[in-house]
Formats: C-alpha cells, sequence, structure tokens
C-alpha cells in the first residue's frame, strides 16, 4: 500500500490515511494461515465493510457479524451463550490465569463486581497526577528531537508503561520496568501468532508448540508481581493507593470474597498488559492522524494551549478538551486497538436470520464494523467532528472497549490518561508526516503500527 490510499467518496477524490487492504477473493485453510500470521486484519473481507453478516467455514463454521442490533445480542442480550473463544484464551490464559479478561460466568462476575470501585471517577482522577507527570516526562524527550524525526510510537510506548507501572506499583521500587516490558513483548510475539490448529478447531488440550516456547517470558512477569505484591503486604497501604492497594481491599460486596495473590497476580498483568497497549496505541494513531491533517492538528493545538497555557494537563481539565477526546476517538475507530474479536457459541441461537449451532465462531472484525458504510458517512476519512456530540454515535456502531456487562473496566483510565498526554503534546510541538514514512497497521494481539509512527517535530 502506497503513502495513502486515493478512494472516490461521493465523486470527489479525497486522500484518506492508511488503511489495511481487505480480501477480495477466499483464503482456504492455508491461506487464512498465512494471513493470520502476517496481518489478523487480512482475514477481514472487504464486502465485510458493507454486509451486515457474513457465514462461512474454514476448518470450522464461522460467523463474521458487524450488525449493531446482532452485536448487541452477543455482547449484552445473550452474553453468556458467547464466552470469549478457544484462541483467545489459549493466547492470554498462560499469562493473566482466569482473570477479568478470560474469566467466565460466576468466576468473571465476583471479580468485577470487586474490581469496580477501583475505576470509579473518584479513584481514576486521583491517579490524574501520575499521568500528568508522565506527560511532561514525554515532552521531556521529544523536545530531544526538535527539528528532526522523532518515532512517537515508541515515545507513547515509554510513558504510558511509565502510568501504568507507576499507578500499579507506587513508583516501582524493586520493579524492573524494562525487563517486564521485554517479558511482554516477547510473550505477545511468541504466542499471540494464529496456528493451523487455531483455524482447524483443534481442542485445547492439543499443544501448540510456538505458545509453549513463550512461557519463559510469563514464568519471569509472574515472578516480579508476586514479589511485588508479597513486598507491599509486609510494608503495608501506600498515603496514596495505587491500583495495588485497591485490588488488595477489594471485596465482592455479594459475597465478600476477595483475592488470593495469585488472583491480583493475574488482574494486575492484565491491567499492566491491557492498560498501556490500548492508550499507547490510541495516542500513536492520534498523533499520526495529527500529522496527516495539519488544520485538525492546529484547532486542537488551539484549544490546548488556550486551556493549558505552558503547563501540562491535568484530569481537571480534561472536559476543557472536547476535540482532543474527539481526536481520540475518531483514532480508536480508524484504528481500535482490539480490532478482532471471536466468541464462541455455547448455545443454538439466530443471529440476523442466521442458525447459529453450538462451536461455532463469531467473528466481531471491529475495524470492519468502524469503517463500515451503512454506519459511517465517509468511513476511511479522518473526520473528528464525528465525535463532536458522542450521545449522537449509535452505540453498538462504535466499540473501542467493546460493550455490555464486559466492557472495558479501564476505559475511562485510559481515555483520561490518553487526553492528557496528547493535549500536552499538542500544545508544545507541531508534528508533520514524513514522505514515505507512514505507518503501516499490522494486528496480531493489538492493531499496532509496524515500524512505528515517525514524524518530523517542530516547535508549536
Amino acid at each position: 500500500m502506497g503513502q495513502q490510499d486515493q478512494r472516490q467518496d461521493h465523486g470527489q477524490a479525497a486522500a484518506v490515511p492508511v488503511r489495511v487492504p481487505l480480501g477480495v477473493r477466499p483464503l482456504g485453510v492455508l491461506g487464512t494461515l498465512r494471513a493470520g500470521q502476517r496481518n489478523v486484519l487480512e482475514l477481514i473481507p472487504e464486502v465485510a465493510t458493507h454486509a451486515p453478516i457474513l457465514s462461512g467455514h474454514t476448518g470450522k463454521r464461522w460467523h463474521m457479524l458487524m450488525d449493531p442490533e446482532g452485536l448487541r445480542q452477543v455482547l449484552r442480550d445473550r452474553v453468556n451463550d458467547y464466552p470469549k473463544s478457544l484462541v483467545t484464551k489459549l493466547i492470554l490464559g498462560p499469562a493473566i490465569g482466569q482473570s477479568l479478561f478470560v474469566a467466565e460466568g460466576e468466576d468473571w462476575l465476583w471479580q468485577r463486581r470487586a474490581a469496580a470501585p477501583v475505576f470509579t471517577h473518584r479513584n481514576v482522577a486521583a491517579l490524574g497526577p501520575v499521568m500528568t507527570h508522565a506527560a511532561e516526562r514525554a515532552a521531556e524527550r521529544i523536545a530531544a528531537a526538535m527539528g528532526r524525526a522523532a518515532d512517537v510510537y515508541a515515545e507513547m510506548v515509554t510513558a504510558t508503561f511509565e502510568v501504568i507501572t507507576d499507578v500499579t506499583f507506587s513508583g516501582g521500587e524493586g520493579f524492573d520496568r524494562a525487563a517486564t516490558h521485554r517479558a511482554i513483548e516477547a510473550y505477545i510475539a511468541q504466542t499471540a501468532k494464529v496456528s493451523l490448529l487455531d483455524i482447524l478447531g483443534a481442542p485445547a488440550w492439543v499443544p501448540r508448540l510456538h505458545r509453549l516456547r513463550g512461557r519463559g517470558g510469563v514464568d519471569e512477569m509472574k515472578r516480579v508481581a508476586d514479589a511485588a505484591i508479597a513486598r507491599r503486604g509486609r510494608e503495608g497501604t501506600r498515603a496514596v493507593p495505587d491500583l495495588l492497594d485497591l485490588l488488595r481491599r477489594a471485596e465482592d460486596p455479594a459475597s465478600g470474597r476477595q483475592m488470593t495473590p495469585e488472583e491480583m497476580r493475574d488482574n494486575l498483568l492484565t491491567f499492566i498488559v491491557a492498560g498501556h497497549e490500548t492508550t499507547s496505541l490510541a495516542l500513536s494513531w492520534a498523533l499520526y492522524l495529527c500529522a496527516f491533517d495539519p488544520a485538525v492538528q492546529q484547532a486542537a493545538r488551539a484549544e490546548a494551549q488556550a486551556v493549558l497555557g505552558s503547563r501540562a494537563a491535568t484530569a481537571a481539565d480534561v472536559p476543557a478538551l472536547p476535540l482532543t477526546r474527539a481526536i481520540l476517538d475518531e483514532a480508536m475507530r480508524l484504528y481500535p486497538p482490539a480490532a478482532f474479536l471471536s466468541r464462541t457459541a455455547q448455545a443454538p441461537d439466530t443471529l440476523l436470520g442466521r442458525e447459529v449451532r453450538r462451536g461455532d465462531t463469531i467473528i466481531l472484525p471491529i475495524y470492519a464494523l468502524h469503517r463500515h458504510h451503512a454506519l459511517w458517512k465517509t468511513p476511511d476519512a479522518f473526520d473528528p467532528s464525528r465525535f463532536a456530540d458522542p450521545k449522537a454515535v449509535p452505540r453498538y456502531a462504535y466499540l473501542p472497549f467493546g460493550d455490555g456487562p464486559r466492557i472495558c473496566i479501564g476505559a475511562s483510565f485510559a481515555l483520561q490518561e490518553a487526553v492528557i498526554i496528547l493535549a500536552t503534546l499538542l500544545a508544545r510541538f507541531r508534528f508533520a508526516r514524513i514522505p514515505g514514512r507512514d505507518p503501516k497497521p499490522v494486528m496480531i494481539l493489538t492493531l499496532r503500527p509496524e515500524g512505528g509512527v515517525w514524524l518530523q517535530v517542530d516547535p508549536a
């Protein structure tokens, strides 16, 4: 794909940001394997951006669902009949156990009830100073690249990993941030790719050798987290509670059950992996899109400078930065971090008139949903004004954090952090594209910019 895709819309040629070239012909089993290992989004056919549902059989029966009402049925109305797919559990289970992200039924419900108070508005706002500090640190690093190219993706990964580890472990004394990040990256690279056994629907007890080889990094992550939990047990709660303190106090109001050290560890690792990944990607794609559209970038800069002056953004500033928030929403529409989800039907059902049998795979291609021609005007274009009134956006047409009972518990945390960091950077710097170096959207576990996001950095 070239530097930008030229498309015809309403009779006029319009430049649109980089997109994934979706398929135009059936892939078959081997083609599916190759595409899944190269870029999961290549499994989505172009017609999925026009059709409400597609069905087929590649190793096992599947249904690809792009209709908001159908998605409501799967994610909310009959959520217990559509648990996360076997492949999802095989990829993530070894790292995060039966934490909130992969647990089902009652095992999920009690953890959700216990953890919900951790992410109240009050607690999230109280973590704002850590986010402001990370924004300042990111600005200092980017200032060092003034007048030349910088990989803002690498900078956003550093900033958001700093935030999540600091709010999880209060500054991380004794916590090896770099080693943990390396272990996470190695685990994703080693285990997240689709295998032929996944496509053929082999049961969980059949070993996927490439995932067994990735266990070393998992063991190291768990060792570090276990040590931090044990140390906190000896030292006691901090004056300003962090996520670990809040989880140690968390209790299911229905049963009184509290998390064991192992359950705390698995949930902390979930928050670390998912928390920084989602936010770093939203920020990276948002900065690319601001560079893609200098007029939008200038308007957001004016907004940020009017609110912030020369200081970094705080949690209290977030409501006064609606354009910054809209840019992030639009970035997650065009490049949703979790762009391809799957569920496994546990009971017979009907979706949009299609028969669903027990064991069928239900594919939720969020990337196609967010670019669906029946749901979005000029769907491949960058237009933050779509989110000027968030209530006007159809609920199940926009799912960057999922929806229903299992909507991402940390969504408000991620959005607060992203607005703080993006506004701080846009107020201080001007970002421009570098010819021939637009990022390439590639999804393995999340939708990342392959090769980074290289932008020219100049003073605002």
